[in-house]
């Protein structure tokens, strides 16, 4: 294997799907409070008991034992998110909240004990219940400037603390989850093209002048977008389908290439004629978006493929749809499993942009078993997500041998937590089981899966263990 010697080895998780305490220290409601079913469902008026979020795996009261398995891992990197209503209660405000500062303060504090540097999201579905209730989120332009007066305030605070930053977690997702991915109370089938569109610009304009305000407040930090990174194949070499991959792909690059580029492509000229789009962007607009990202992060789960024949059925496991690779199997929720993919897509972003890349979410989604061995320990024997990040894990080899300038791999869900996609504890990603059920039940105890030491053993060896079966 040949992963650099700096290569960032780690784990992800966000901070509505881990931490809990959703209504302690001040903090205020965000959009997942009111969310208990998952990314597709409607909101709810306030939090219900169902709603496994507001407890998750009780990160905010256990984080110095989790973050020491992390380290006992060898966890280079620990990708986070803050939550913006633990900074900002409303969202609205002059004035922080100093107590979700402070936590903040003492998760960064532990983990740099272990010299892991944490690599922190600034939004990741996390937007405060307030903005989307009384802006309607991301449709106002008055967000651009609730965003940024969040990002400077936690840049000052953590300048000294924090190297790596992302903003908008899947920035793209907008497009199928309007309330959980951009905090927009209007339904979805009640919200109108031009309308997600000019929502969408203001997300970007407000990505872009926190990437200006990082590089101004800490010169020496890299901050970069994050994207739902997805391949799209087309089903047949037929021209048509061709286009139809092509056009599928522009949907999800249209945010990264104005990200890394800091102008809107050509195409989407087309597609908002074809679509009566008339955004309004100011000169101000056009110059904020100029401020562009230090390095593409994105998720890589799976490919998907496009067709124009109608009558072929569209796949509804994977997350943004098109039609199932015949070529593919599929896990447990449909997501079909794709290794090869991911060398080809960090080619791709590679050849598009000319910049570093980062792997920040991967992994299998899967229901574990907790059983106990002879001498009394409890594990998840998951020889399947082995398989599965091993077979992931040697394709971003080839892509680096490939050229690809790849800064690192952070899997996802390295504890468990709970899904965003279903909201549910069942399907598992972690290398550590989390004693927590869907009904609520468990003790929230720790238990180390076989995966741990074998991710332990790959991060120890930078990578050379990968070709050991």
């Amino acid at each position: 294997m040949n992963f650099p010697k700096d290569f960032l080895w780690g784990g992800a998780v966000a901070a509505n799907q881990c931490e809990g305490a959703y209504d302690e220290d001040g903090k205020g409601l965000s959009v997942q409070d009111v969310a208990p079913k998952g990314w597709r469902e409607a909101p709810t008026k306030l939090p219900t008991e169902d709603n496994l979020k507001l407890v998750g795996i009780d990160f905010y009261h256990r984080y110095q034992e989790d973050i020491r398995l992390f380290a006992e891992m060898g966890f280079k990197t620990f990708r986070l998110s803050i939550a913006w209503s633990r900074i900002f209660p409303q969202g609205d405000e002059l004035e922080p909240n100093e107590a979700g500062l402070a936590f903040y303060d003492r998760v960064f504090d532990e983990c740099h004990k272990y010299g892991m540097e944490p690599l922190v999201t600034l939004s990741h579905y996390e937007t405060p219940l307030h903005l989307a209730r009384t802006y309607d989120g991301w449709r106002s332009r008055q967000m651009i400037d609730f965003f940024e007066h969040y990002a400077k305030t936690v840049f000052t605070r953590y300048q000294d603390k924090i190297k790596y930053w992302l903003t908008f977690n899947e920035i793209n997702s907008i497009t199928h989850a309007p309330f959980l991915s951009g905090g927009i109370h209007t339904p979805k089938d009640e919200l109108s093209k031009q309308d997600l569109y000019q929502a969408i610009h203001h997300e970007l304009v407000a990505s872009a002048k926190a990437v200006q305000a990082c590089h101004e407040i800490i010169p020496t930090a890299q901050i970069g977008c994050m994207i739902l990174g997805m391949p799209v194949y087309p089903l047949t070499p037929a021209p048509a389908d061709v286009l139809a991959a092509m056009a599928t792909e522009r949907e999800n690059f249209f945010f990264s290439d104005i990200q890394v580029r800091g102008a809107y492509p050509a195409y989407a000229k087309r597609f908002f004629k074809e679509n009566g789009i008339e955004l309004i962007m100011t000169p101000e607009d056009t110059a904020a978006l100029k401020a562009t990202v230090d390095f593409i992060s994105f998720s890589y789960y799976m490919s998907t493929c496009e067709s124009v024949d109608k009558t072929i059925e569209a796949g509804e496991g994977n997350i943004l749809g098109g039609v199932p690779n015949p070529y593919l199997k599929a896990s447990e929720w449909g997501w079909q499993i794709d290794p090869e993919g991911l060398r080809y897509y960090l080619n791709c972003l590679a050849d598009r942009y000319q910049k570093p890349v980062f792997i920040v979410e991967n992994g299998l989604g899967a229901v574990d078993e907790l059983v106990e061995l002879e001498d009394g320990t409890k594990t998840v024997l998951d020889d399947y997500r082995i398989d599965y990040m091993r077979d992931h894990l040697v394709q971003v080899s080839e892509a680096i041998e490939d050229g690809v300038e790849v800064m690192g791999y952070t899997s996802w869900g390295c504890i468990d937590l709970v899904s965003f996609t279903t909201a549910e504890l069942r399907k598992r990603y972690g290398f550590i089981y989390v004693d927590r059920n869907d009904d609520g039940s468990g003790s929230l105890a720790r238990y180390k899966k076989k995966s741990f030491n074998w991710y332990q053993e790959v991060i120890a060896t930078n990578g050379e263990s990968l070709v050991m079966k």
